[in-house]
């Protein structure tokens, strides 16, 4: 019996044996298959059909022939704004550099000099700053006129620095550390800097002491016989 039983089993697996390879042949497929091999619509044995199924025809997107002129207009349109945006953005940006209204009527500032005498300097505020305006008489005229070049240390003939001759306008700001001269004093009867004794000449000229330049020239003009318009 033992022995029947035993060469039952390896009938069983001599028949089991000779089953699987055409088993495995009838389940199996090539790993791999190269082009030159494949037939048009051949598969390739792949199950994964996501590839076909998922795939987006071309012309059903938005970029097809009939739907490109409406992307282009949007994309456009979409451009134009954005220009336009940073174009009002720069138009604002550069107005906040200019002036303000309340700066701009500083600009300039007229006067009436008709009550000035001859001798006589007045201090005028111009932009925050002081501004003298002295009515020179016919002696002091001459002898701003007779200085020579070569004694002046910022050399300017009187012509150049005023528009009449009776009229000279010249900033109130010594040119060495801003002070503030004092008119009608110094050595040349000009205006003369208490802070470190800067002398200047009735042409408002440096004279004497370490001030380096002439008093400034602000731009002024003559609207009329007495008017006089500083900037």
């Amino acid at each position: 019996m033992a022995a029947a039983a035993i060469l039952r089993r390896g009938l069983r697996t001599a028949a089991t044996a000779a089953r699987a390879p055409a088993t495995r042949a009838r389940w199996a497929r090539p790993l791999a298959t190269t082009p030159a091999t494949l037939s048009p619509g051949e598969d390739l044995g792949s199950f994964d059909y996501g590839f076909s199924k998922d795939r987006i025809e071309k012309g059903n997107v938005s970029g097809a022939a009939e739907n490109r002129g409406f992307t282009y207009l949007l994309m456009g349109a979409n451009k134009f704004i954005y220009a336009s945006a940073v174009r009002i953005g720069a138009l604002k940006f550069i107005a906040t550099m200019s002036a303000t209204k309340d700066v701009l009527a500083l600009a300039s500032a007229e006067f009436d000099v008709s009550a000035v005498e001859e001798g006589q300097t007045i201090t005028v505020k111009w932009r925050g700053k002081p501004v003298f305006i002295r009515h020179r008489t016919p002696d002091e005229i001459a002898s701003s006129e007779a200085v020579s070049l070569d004694e002046l240390r910022d050399p300017e003939t009187d012509a150049s620095r005023v528009e009449s001759s009776e009229w000279l306008v010249v900033m109130g700001i010594c040119t060495h550390l801003g002070c503030v001269p004092i008119a009608n004093a110094g050595d040349y009867g000009g205006w003369f800097c208490p802070c470190h004794g800067s002398h200047y000449d009735v042409s408002g000229r440096i004279r004497k002491g370490p001030a380096p330049l002439n008093l400034e020239i602000p731009p002024y003009k003559f609207t009329g016989d007495a008017n006089l318009l500083v900037g």
